[in-house]
């Protein structure tokens, strides 16, 4: 496939302009050990890469809106002179009509007033990783001398809001949180007071030397239970009284899918590749969790952009996770959310013995049944032009309407909520 078929696609490029340095040592990062794989290396993009690479995304994109993503590590530390050198770049390069957007992933602890004046003064969308409140936050995002993180994050948010910079909230779902949904998302709602958050499940498996080895994961990493369990926790209360003022990821891709859009987030995709990740000497990579020589498509000083992203290497790597879905997936009723998840954590077997389940597969499959009604239920009011926030004053209607049949319950009736059980043995029963 030539550069003419396929430059018509919408891509996604994360850019790693300093690799894997950081100044944080959070347990977790799978990232940090990807300095391995670049041994001497000074780890900061030059100017001819990122002016090459600028041109040639800007140039194989066929969509009016064009997003930079910039990543780590941390990105900060390339310091304030290349965002600025970027942003020129950007201009320089931009199709007429064309809108150029940025959105940098920091872990907050680096900003001040400089770094959020110019934030704000570009548009730039920041991404905050922050986990929770400070116990919760502090469990494993530390510095380099396992140091807590908390307070230096906090002051962060609060210089990015009064210089009304934007900014999402990013909060990693881990052994230390999993366990306390309700106090991650009202302290990320009230305290820090963000209305855009991503609930990122922690999966972490031997990386030490940079390559993703074997199935055993870390006692750090979020069990598929404990996954399922927390978003649940948070989709209940969130649909009782957030829908439409606070916006979580995993919620709207959701009503997306469930309103017969596409889920537009790669990890629920039919198929991958096309989000790809750009380390910072130019190599190009399939994606970001697989930066290691498997998932090298070659560098943009030899290869073009659109060259690299239509090689059968990538059209490969996209398709198998389509083509290696086991048969209990394929056969699965939250398939068409699911799509098996992220092929990086399909390290289960089924259970009939096929390899390719998702370590997560218990947690998505209990969520994803959770909310089928409520998804359904928005999806209508959707597509009778209401807002999905509606859904809150049914719900409420229906519950009170349920208190009152609960009201009028004879013990040995059938619980009015219909499960079946006789309402002393359901909600009618003695709070323990």
């Amino acid at each position: 496939m030539g550069e003419g078929t396929n430059a018509h696609r919408a891509f996604h490029v994360m850019l790693k302009p300093r690799g894997a340095i950081c100044n944080l040592d959070c347990a977790y990062c799978y990232f940090l050990s990807k300095e391995h794989l670049y041994p001497g290396s000074p780890f900061r993009m030059s100017n001819d890469a990122l002016e090459n690479f600028t041109r040639q995304y800007i140039d194989a994109q066929r969509v009016p809106e064009v997003t930079f993503a910039w990543q780590g590590g941390e990105p900060t530390l390339m310091g304030l002179d290349f965002f600025r050198r970027a942003v020129e770049l950007q201009k320089k390069y931009a199709k007429p009509g064309m809108c150029v957007f940025n959105a940098l992933q920091t872990n907050a602890t680096t900003l001040n007033d400089e770094w959020c004046e110019v934030f704000r003064a570009n548009d730039f969308l920041l991404g905050v990783s922050l986990d929770g409140p400070r116990e919760l936050h502090d469990a494993y995002r530390v510095d380099k001398s396992g140091g807590p993180t908390f307070d230096r994050v906090m002051r962060s948010v609060e210089l990015l809001k009064k210089h009304q910079a934007e900014f999402n909230i990013l909060a990693t779902v881990h052994a230390a949180n999993a366990d306390h949904p309700l106090d991650v998302y009202r302290f990320l709602r009230d305290e820090v007071g963000t209305p855009f958050i991503q609930f990122i499940p922690i999966v972490e498996r031997d990386n030490a030397a940079g390559i993703q080895q074997g199935n055993a994961v870390t006692p750090r990493s979020v069990t598929g239970k404990q996954y399922g369990d927390f978003l649940i926790a948070i989709f209940d209360e969130w649909v009782r009284r957030d829908v439409g003022h606070v916006f979580v990821q995993i919620f709207d891709v959701a009503l997306g899918v469930w309103a017969g859009e596409r889920a537009g987030l790669c990890v629920f995709e039919e198929t991958c590749g096309e989000a790809l990740a750009l380390e910072h000497n130019g190599d190009l990579f399939s994606c970001d969790h697989y930066v290691e020589p498997r998932g090298k498509l070659g560098n943009l000083a030899t290869i073009s952009l659109v060259e690299m992203l239509a090689s059968p290497q990538q059209r490969k790597f996209g398709a198998d996770k389509r083509d290696t879905l086991p048969r209990y997936c394929r056969e699965c009723s939250v398939r068409f959310i699911c799509n098996g998840g992220c092929p990086k954590d399909r390290i289960l077997t089924t259970p009939d013995g096929e390899p390719g389940l998702n370590f997560l597969c218990e947690g998505f499959k209990a969520f994803f049944t959770h909310i089928d009604q409520p998804m359904k239920t928005m999806a209508s009011l959707i597509q009778q032009q209401r807002l999905p926030a509606d859904i809150m004053l049914l719900l409420a209607r229906e519950e009170t309407e349920l208190g009152e049949r609960f009201g009028h319950a004879g013990r040995n009736d059938p619980c009015p909520c219909g499960s079946g059980r006789k309402f002393k043995h359901c909600h009618g029963a003695p709070a323990k």
